[in-house]
């Protein structure tokens, strides 16, 4: 899992399936989504993770249209399949994901 700059973003997600965690600093829901994050990428070493501030890259969060944090976006090839807004249990990240794979 790792936080990533706009520029950085087509690249990282053309190819498979990942994980866009788009989160902000100050956000508490955010901080306890990371943690749920972490535990994910332990849990599923396989799985590509990657976290996009929002106050240094609002240009893509106006992209994915994100307005309340945190959100997740899972991609596929480089096209968006699902957004989900708010924290999201363990379990019901695991079992989205791989309904992509």
């Amino acid at each position: 899992m790792k936080e990533i700059s706009g520029k950085d973003f087509e690249k990282e997600v053309e190819k498979g399936v990942t994980i866009v965690d788009f989160f902000a600093t100050w956000c508490g829901p955010c901080k306890m989504m990371s943690i749920i994050m972490e535990e994910v990428q332990e849990e599923n070493p396989d799985f590509h993770i990657i976290k996009i501030d929002v106050d240094k890259d609002e240009k893509l969060a106006r992209k994915f249209g994100i307005m309340s944090i945190p959100t997740i976006v899972i991609m596929k090839d480089g096209q968006m399949q699902e957004k989900h807004v708010g924290l999201m249990q363990k379990d019901d990240l695991v079992d989205l994901v791989k309904s992509f794979e």
